[in-house]
């Protein structure tokens, strides 16, 4: 075997004659030869490909080149579990600059829908149920009657992983699962509010809309983040507050912020 691809290497070689210091002739060989003929590290972008345009971004996301990927549309931080996230809730404008900053709240999210104008916090209502898993509109579904899903046969499979049926997060990234977001709260000390502002993540108390009621409230109170996790009738959640964070479930008309968590 040794003597075989000795023998090929010779060939190559001789094929180039007096051009086999051509960088650009090497690269017109095989990868594998290029490797063998260089004499310096070769200039492979993050796709592998040789002399070719794609980049890591800012989330550790190789794009461009010949990867038919697209830098992301966010900024990313890394926590202390080594998990990469966005670093701001869904739909807000700018990093947390405190635990009450309003520019940081974001939208607020009924349970499994998509980014259809409902999570806007002056969107408008309606107590229609929907009999799809997209309702058409961007309204706020409105109810109060069990299982106060604004689906009228309830579908627990909606923002499971990057291509979730209804995943709002950017092309990437998902909603975390239960798990994820509890391995981030173990990691604070007091786990409370402050301690969740002051991670990484630079969580916030963007409150909630009930599922009877449209409107936001508990603004600076509490945060409280979905996970993609659904049992039989409610799903699981994160939630902070003054002296307080853990995890629990809630009715999925309830409407409350996303974080999404790269894929």
């Amino acid at each position: 075997m040794k003597k075989i691809v000795f023998t090929c290497c010779i060939l190559i070689l001789s094929g180039l004659g007096s051009a086999a210091a051509d960088t650009q002739k090497k690269k017109n060989l095989s990868p594998v030869i290029y490797l063998l003929l260089s004499d310096s590290a070769p200039d492979l972008d993050c796709n592998s490909d040789l002399g070719g345009s794609a980049y890591i971004d800012s989330c550790g996301i190789c794009v461009g080149g010949n990867t038919g990927k697209t830098a992301s549309e966010v900024s990313c931080i890394t926590s202390t579990t080594g998990q990469v996230w966005m670093d701001r809730n869904l739909g807000a404008s700018r990093v947390a600059q405190s635990l009450d900053d309003e520019e940081a709240y974001g939208d607020l999210y009924q349970w499994g829908r998509g980014t259809d104008g409902h999570e806007k916090r002056d969107s408008q209502a309606t107590d229609t149920l929907s009999s799809t898993d997209t309702p058409g509109h961007g309204y706020f579904i409105e109810t109060n009657a069990w299982p106060m899903d604004w689906r009228e046969t309830q579908n627990g499979n909606l923002w499971q992983g990057a291509s979730g049926i209804n995943n709002p997060c950017p092309s990437g990234f998902r909603l975390p699962t239960y798990t994820e977001w509890y391995t981030e709260l173990l990691e604070w000390p007091n786990r409370d509010s402050q301690d969740a502002f002051d991670s990484a993540l630079k969580l916030v108390l963007a409150g909630l809309c009930h599922s009877y009621q449209s409107k936001p409230s508990y603004m600076g109170s509490v945060g409280v983040y979905w996970t993609s996790s659904a049992g039989d009738y409610f799903s699981s959640y994160m939630m902070i507050e003054k002296g307080y964070a853990d995890m629990d479930s809630a009715a999925r008309a309830q409407a409350f912020s996303v974080r999404c968590i790269k894929d």
